[in-house]
């Protein structure tokens, strides 16, 4: 349910009214806008007579809402939520990142050197697996936690934010210094990790599982909101269809409807979806026309030699000119702000 509040409210009004809410045995939430103030109501509120709420002098509307995710709800929040990422980057609300790095890490000097070029391209954000979830067992795996170690050191050498994956919740010590949390396809649903990741205060982002809904990742990022953390970013990075010729099926409407039913940041990933380097070029400016917050792309300083994924990534030098023509195609929508990450 949601309780829309008129504008001359008091503060003292809406603490009580919010105090009744919280002893029906409620989970309140406010949304605070220019004009509008909006208090979303999470629990069971069958026990809240809507007449009676909207007789109340200080508020204007009271709607029941029918999708089960609540908190990831724009209805509970109209306005975009933006993600801090550090001192200066943000993603969401009309600030864009573009996230770039190497599938794996595979040495200091390779991270590094891939760390350095990309921020150089245009990059806010440097990605790379330190843990590598791979369908087979004898695929390299990634390097763990000297992995996260040399990603660290390397996101401090260019002067970026870092974000790598998880693979469970016994792993988040290792993360202290991580900036933003990748869940990866495969566990989207490992509702036991969600659970903890949303105590754990840092930004989240969350990939939408290969043969999964709209709705079923929204609820995965229901899991971690219910937990405490408002900091989450989804990312659609294709799904399986029948079609063979790419990895996946980039769903490019799934920003488009994203965009009307959440107030999360949405960032796309057509590295992942194509799987090829010659796709993600043209999907990256796609997804820049659609809306996206963000674009992730995977980066290597060659591609032949790469030790997982090296046939969709793109070199430095390839980077640089996918992210220029994602720059040029906001401009051109009028997407684009000042001082933009």
């Amino acid at each position: 349910m949601i309780a829309v509040l008129r504008q001359d409210a008091t503060e003292s009004q809406i603490e009580s009214l919010c105090d009744w809410f919280q002893e029906k045995g409620l989970d309140v939430h406010i949304s605070r806008g220019e004009y509008q103030t909006i208090i979303g109501l999470i629990g069971d509120t069958s026990r809240i007579d809507t007449d009676l709420l909207c007789g109340l002098s200080i508020v204007e509307s009271a709607t029941r809402v029918s999708e089960p995710y609540k908190s990831a709800n724009r209805k509970f929040h109209p306005r975009d939520t933006v993600v801090k990422i550090s001192d200066t980057v943000r993603i969401g609300g009309g600030h864009f990142a573009m996230i770039a790095g190497p599938c794996s890490v595979e040495s200091e000097e390779q991270i590094v050197t891939v760390a350095k070029a990309v921020r150089q391209g245009g990059a806010a954000v440097l990605r790379g697996g330190a843990f590598k979830p791979r369908t087979s067992p004898y695929d390299f795996q990634g390097l763990g936690a000297d992995g996260i170690h040399m990603l660290i050191q390397a996101g401090k050498a260019a002067g970026m934010p870092i974000i790598t994956e998880i693979m469970n919740a016994s792993q988040l010590d290792l993360f202290e210094e991580v900036d933003i949390i990748q869940v990866g396809a495969r566990n989207m649903q490992n509702f036991d990790l969600l659970r903890e990741l949303g105590r754990c205060g840092k930004p989240i982002l969350i990939k939408r599982g290969l043969s999964s809904t709209i709705k079923e990742l929204l609820m995965s990022a229901e899991y971690v909101m219910a937990g405490g953390c408002s900091d989450v970013i989804l990312c659609e990075r294709g799904i399986r269809t029948f079609e063979t010729y790419t990895r996946n099926t980039l769903d490019l409407s799934c920003v488009a409807v994203l965009r009307e039913r959440t107030h999360l940041p949405v960032v796309v990933d057509p590295s992942h979806a194509t799987g090829a380097a010659r796709l993600v070029t043209p999907m990256a400016r796609a997804a820049a026309a659609a809306g996206a917050d963000g674009i992730m792309i995977e980066v290597h300083n060659d591609p032949s030699a790469a030790l997982c994924d090296g046939a969709q990534a793109l070199t430095p030098a390839q980077f640089a000119s996918a992210a220029a023509d994602v720059l040029a195609v906001r401009r051109a929508l009028g997407m684009e702000k000042d001082g933009e990450n």
